[in-house]
Parts: C-alpha cells; structure tokens; sequence
C-alpha cells in the first residue's frame, strides 16, 4: 500500500489554470510522475488483512481517477456507514514551498501541493475495525520551481473522541516534475486497523491528514 500514482497529462487536465491562478499564469503542458514513501508501522497502522472477501472499492486507481477531475471534497466511492470520520486537517489541505527567504512572496513559489479527495471504507476485524481510506491529490511548479524531484512531508493522526493522540506517523509524497509537465497528480490509500475500546464505537474515532507546513520553506 502507499504506492502514488501518475500519468501523463492530456488535453483534458483543464483544471490546472484553478490551482495556477493561485501561483501565476503557469502554462500547463503536462502531469509528471509521482510516487510515495511511508515510515508507517505497526499498531494501529497494522497489517492485518481484511475478510478475503472483502473487495474494497477505495484503491488508489479509484482515487487517481478521482483526483484528475479536479474537483475538490470527498469521493463518494463506498458506503461509508459505521466508519470512523476520515478528515483533512484544517488549514493543512495545501502547502506552498518558497525560494528560501521569500516565504509569502508569489512570484518565489516553487511548487504548491494540494489534498483534493478522501475517500474510505471499512469492515468489522475482531476488536478492532479495518479501515481502508485513500487521499489524493496535485502538485503544481510554481514560477520558481525546478525540474527534478520534489518531496511533500505529511503526517496522519488518528485520535478518539476526546482528541487524544492515538497514533501520529510521517509519510512524504515524491514527485517528480518539470517546466514541460508541470503538474502532477498523486494517490495514497492505506488499511489502517483501529482498535475499538469498551464503551465506544468506531465514529467515536477520527483519521486525520495533513501537509507539514513547518518544513523549511514551506507556508
């Protein structure tokens, strides 16, 4: 799990003049590639596999697919009943990265990431509950930005109904981009297994994620 995918941009990635605007006038000629890294672990990131007849419908073709409409909130893929809430964090959908020193100053935007869907699923394991959830989403160059490849730290979180800190972990989304395709899109779906203590249910529990907007650069 965890693999970003990408593809060539066609004609029909319209959407990039929205998230261009946000930077500059950036002519768009292409998608690049991407791909992710994960250090999650074990615990409640487990490894446990779901009923083999399970079939989920949360992969990340699906949530690729879903991304390249460019259409922002939630992809209604799967029913999503009894699940704990699947959310991104407020404020950390996006993140801009700056030429160093030019932090706030648009025509030193080297590339900007954007969280565009969410998408989960999820089946009962025992005493816990195996929850399948994805997001995706784009990275645009900016007027400063470099060919080559770009990295995006991100930190999931899942809390309970108190917000208290169950599990935190790091992932870093790595594109790879250039002046000739200057967008990209990105998919990330993982099984996460939640346990449900006594006295609560799985909405009592929420998974958050974020973009890291304390790395060096970044706002």
């Amino acid at each position: 799990m965890g693999r970003i995918l990408g593809e060539p941009l066609t004609r029909k990635c319209k959407a990039a003049a929205g998230l261009a605007a946000a930077l500059l006038s950036v002519a768009v000629a292409g998608c690049g590639m991407s791909q992710i890294t994960s250090s999650l672990g074990s615990g409640v990131f487990s490894s446990k596999k779901p009923d083999s007849g399970w079939t989920p419908i949360v992969t990340e073709e699906s949530m690729l697919a879903a991304a390249r409409t460019n259409s922002p909130g939630p992809v209604d893929l799967a029913v999503a009943n009894g699940c704990p809430a699947f959310e991104v964090q407020t404020g950390d959908r996006y993140v801009t990265y700056y030429d160093e020193g030019r932090i706030g100053d648009s025509l030193a935007v080297t590339h900007r990431g954007e969280i565009t869907k969410t998408a989960r699923e999820c089946q009962a394991y025992g005493s816990e509950i195996i929850v399948k959830y994805g997001f995706a989403g784009r990275v645009l160059l900016g007027p400063k930005g470099k060919p080559g490849t770009l990295s995006l730290p991100a930190t999931i979180e899942v809390t309970d109904r108190a917000r208290n800190k169950l599990r935190t972990e790091k992932v870093s989304v790595v594109v790879s981009i250039s002046k000739e395709h200057p967008l990209s899109y990105f998919s990330f779906v993982r099984d996460i297994a939640v346990p449900i203590r006594p006295g609560t249910q799985p909405q009592d529990y929420t998974v958050t994620v974020a973009f890291d907007r304390t790395a060096p650069g970044a706002s």
